[in-house]
């Protein structure tokens, strides 16, 4: 049951092409934000600069909340998921260069906007927790929760 929860997240990942991105203000008030993300399994990679807002929020917590919604003709093709996990920067060079090539295949127009001197980008990477895939094709409103691998309690605050 866990695979094929695990392969439908994979699907919508695949198929869609922008998140809602949820971080934490400083006064503990949520700012969400559209960004454009690359995929490998679980993992989530995004990108955004270093002094944006979303970046200085994850500084400080590392929990985020994401929905990615797929297009639809009508109610009955809605699919969608609604994660909530842990964003951390990557600072590896290897790390980066491979999320980078992710980007790349799946975005090929991003070249004219990485290569822009003077831009310095965070690099960030998402581990999923908690999974809400929502499927309408299964039913209206139909959900099912899938959780992975939590990090460990030291962890909490960020």
């Amino acid at each position: 049951m866990a695979q094929d929860l695990k392969h439908d997240m994979a699907s919508i990942l695949l198929e869609g092409k922008d998140m809602t991105l949820a971080t934490l203000q400083p006064d503990g008030a949520p700012q969400a934000t559209t960004v454009s993300y690359a995929t490998d399994g679980e993992a989530i990679f995004f990108g955004c600069s270093e002094n944006s807002r979303k970046a200085q929020n994850l500084g400080r917590d590392h929990r985020v909340a994401i929905t990615v919604n797929l297009p639809y003709e009508d109610w009955a093709q809605i699919r969608g998921l609604s994660i909530s996990g842990r964003a951390r920067q990557m600072f590896d060079g290897d790390e980066i260069g491979r999320a980078g090539l992710l980007f790349m295949a799946k975005y090929p127009e991003i070249a004219q906007y990485v290569s822009s001197p003077g831009d310095e980008l965070a690099y960030f990477r998402v581990e999923p927790e908690i999974v809400s895939i929502l499927d309408y094709r299964k039913g209206f409103g139909h959900t099912e929760l899938l959780r992975l691998d939590a990090p460990p309690a030291a962890d909490a605050a960020g």
